[in-house]
């Protein structure tokens, strides 16, 4: 998909072959056949751009991309050799995942990083593992939490929702194209644990200490449980240490994206610096 001269290419109908199949993106199965995923809106393209990230498809809608950030986001397209489509507001709408859509959107490659060695691990780095987590809003949140707290990466273990969902994507607010993500299996996941160098930390209903109480041994490796039914057993019993977040209401648990912020914040807290 290169494109051949600094000119966009035009489409103005809702049948064209290139439509279709970005329009069929939606779906996961073609997500995973096709490596790709869509992005949307200037903001988050301009976040990928700062990454060093290039859409293989860059789609404008036609006359909006004469100044600005959306200019600069053409201009960057071109000069990688992305193909650019210019299309109507009619064909933009139908690309687009709900009303009143973004003037562009683009296609990406999807990329996944390798699982950390525990033998390799920065000292000071906090690693986030999600096991078994199903919401995709609730992931783009935590991703673009762990970016802003500056975690090395995060493992999806087992049976995840899809990173690159478009509702996951846009939660993360770009930060999809900042923080390194891994897939890995229950058994590779068990493997990891076992010879982590510093606190693997479990939050769980029957933790016996207060996360805010907790000296964290680094690096550390941060584990929910997804939606509902929290961590597994094994991975539990793993576990260097368990943790709770203590809750004075009727509630005995918090929104995942919500308990992950927390948790985060409190083992980066140190870290962090008002002044950047």
């Amino acid at each position: 998909m290169s494109a051949q001269s600094n000119a966009p290419r035009a489409i103005t109908s809702l049948t064209n072959d290139r439509v279709k199949f970005i329009r069929s993106l939606e779906m996961r199965k073609t997500r995973r056949d096709s490596g790709l995923f869509v992005a949307e809106g200037v903001s988050i393209l301009t976040t990928a751009a700062a990454h060093g990230k290039h859409p293989e498809t860059l789609v404008v809608r036609a006359g909006s991309a004469s100044s600005g950030p959306a200019r600069d986001l053409l201009r960057h397209a071109f000069s990688s050799g992305a193909e650019v489509l210019e299309v109507s507001a009619a064909v933009l709408e139908k690309l687009a995942a709900k009303e009143n859509p973004q003037t562009m959107l683009g296609v990406f490659r999807q990329t996944w990083a390798e699982a950390p060695s525990p033998a390799d691990v920065a000292p000071d780095a906090t690693w986030l593992a999600l096991e078994e987590i199903r919401d995709p809003g609730n992931l783009g949140t935590i991703i673009r939490t762990a970016d802003a707290v500056g975690v090395a990466g995060i493992l999806l273990v087992g049976t995840c929702c899809d990173a690159w969902s478009r509702e996951c994507v846009r939660a993360t607010m770009g930060s999809i194209f900042a923080v390194p993500l891994v897939k890995a299996t229950s058994q590779a996941f068990a493997e990891l644990i076992a010879g982590w160098p510093g606190d693997t930390v479990g939050t769980h209903l029957h933790g016996r200490e207060d996360f805010r109480a907790v000296t964290y041994r680094e690096p550390v490796l941060l584990i929910m449980g997804g939606e509902g039914p929290g961590l597994s057993e094994p991975v539990a019993q793993a576990c260097t240490r368990l943790v709770k977040i203590p809750m004075a209401g009727r509630l005995d648990s918090l929104n995942l994206a919500v308990a992950t912020a927390l948790a985060l914040y409190q083992i980066r807290g140190p870290k962090l610096l008002l002044d950047r």
